[in-house]
């Protein structure tokens, strides 16, 4: 899958880096991106071929966290704990693939690395982490 909204893959040899890629919410992650990289995560196993994965943020953050616009977070009424509960579960799934696919992962952390963001921080192999990106 190459194909993303929130995401930009680029690939350097056997290195791919994928970077969060929606700079002007800080990184921050919607559904959409926890569903994009899940589908990239859970391919990795069948491409041998890519050696090493370099997680990075794009712009001055590397991600705010959580995207507390998104339906999740911001819809107010019935259901509403539910809905985070669900997001939640979305997230660690993430994060379970990301620690379960063969390749390392080298984490280039720049600015704030917050809630969701940081747990992506910390499923990395490697963390290379700085105030802001050089």
């Amino acid at each position: 899958m190459t194909d993303f909204t929130t995401l930009a893959l680029e690939r350097r040899g056997a290195i791919e880096i994928l970077s969060l890629d929606r700079p002007d919410a800080l990184n921050a992650i919607s559904p959409e991106m926890v569903d994009e990289a899940s589908a990239y995560f859970s391919g990795l196993s069948d491409r041998l071929d890519v050696r090493v994965v370099i997680l990075r943020g794009n712009g001055r953050a590397f991600s705010a966290g959580a995207d507390l616009g998104s339906v999740a977070f911001a819809e107010s009424g019935a259901g509403r704990p539910q809905r985070q509960m669900a997001m939640q579960k979305r997230y660690s799934g993430l994060i379970k693939l990301m620690r379960g696919c063969p390749q390392p992962i080298i984490g280039l952390i720049h600015g704030p690395a917050c809630g969701g963001g940081f747990s992506l921080a910390l499923a990395c192999d490697i963390r290379y982490a700085a105030p802001r990106r050089a």
